[in-house]
């Protein structure tokens, strides 16, 4: 079975999870820079083509209001570079950063000086709660 990528899309890093074979546990992967956008897209096509992913699932920081901001105007400018070979499915990312930090917090990590666990961490939520829902 194929694999799910799910991604933290951020103006400074992406975090990276992966699905199990079975679709119903997210793993974490690796924080990657965000900067320059080729490279981390490269880095990404590369993370698929070895896992053997089709669906990539993005987080989309849509603002309380439920409107589309400029954060998740970026995102979806950013994964339009994936869409030729990977069916992109948005999912509504609203705190889970904030979640990540209150879940690090209770498990007794330091995110506070290493963002990248916070952006790893929300990459793993964004995924998880869409194979709860599929």
């Amino acid at each position: 079975m194929d694999k799910i990528l799910g991604l933290d899309i951020g103006k400074k890093r992406i975090g990276i999870a992966i699905s199990d074979a079975m679709g119903l546990i997210a793993h974490p992967v690796e924080t990657i820079s965000r900067e320059p956008d080729e490279k981390s897209i490269e880095k990404i096509k590369q993370i698929c083509k070895d896992n053997c992913v089709k669906i990539i699932v993005a987080g989309l920081p849509k603002n309380m209001n439920n409107t589309i901001g400029e954060q998740a105007q970026d995102c979806i400018n950013f994964c339009e570079n994936f869409k030729d070979e990977f069916e992109i499915i948005y999912e509504d990312e609203r705190l889970t950063s904030r979640q990540a930090e209150y879940i690090l917090a209770a498990t007794g990590r330091k995110y506070t000086k290493d963002k990248q666990l916070v952006d790893l961490k929300s990459a793993c939520l964004i995924l998880q709660q869409y194979l709860d829902r599929k």
